[in-house]
């Protein structure tokens, strides 16, 4: 299992992900990670999306994911976007096309980031 940290950038930790209007299934995380772990999961065979010059990268389980805090106690609430995570992983089988997948294990919320109302 390896470890790693990123900024949330999609969270579907509390109810399968869905695309076109049907659930696939897993829960997701995608994070947007520094070029440091960009690197390091393309060094692995991990294909890394660019969005607007940031790394992304989605995790997903068909299991519930275990989620705690930065004490290692229990998270209760909404990870919200731009949120501080470490997460355990594991790397999948290597694909010809889609490269190798990457297997969400854990999520430990390290600080959450404030909610944006803008003009509310």
């Amino acid at each position: 299992m390896s470890v790693l940290e990123g900024s949330a950038a999609f969270v579907n930790l509390s109810e399968h992900e869905e695309y076109n209007g049907q659930s696939t299934g897993k829960y997701a995380l995608t994070l947007s990670l520094g070029e440091d772990v960009v690197d390091e999961l393309k060094n692995k065979g991990v294909k890394v999306k660019d969005y607007e010059g940031t790394g992304q990268r989605k995790f997903v389980s068909k299991y519930d994911i275990p989620v705690f805090d930065s004490e290692n106690n229990p998270f209760n609430g909404h990870i919200t976007r731009g949120s501080k995570l470490r997460i355990a992983y594991t790397l999948g089988k290597p694909h010809p096309v889609h490269g190798v997948a990457t297997y969400l294990n854990k999520v430990k919320v390290l600080s959450l980031a404030d909610i944006d109302m803008g003009d509310f």
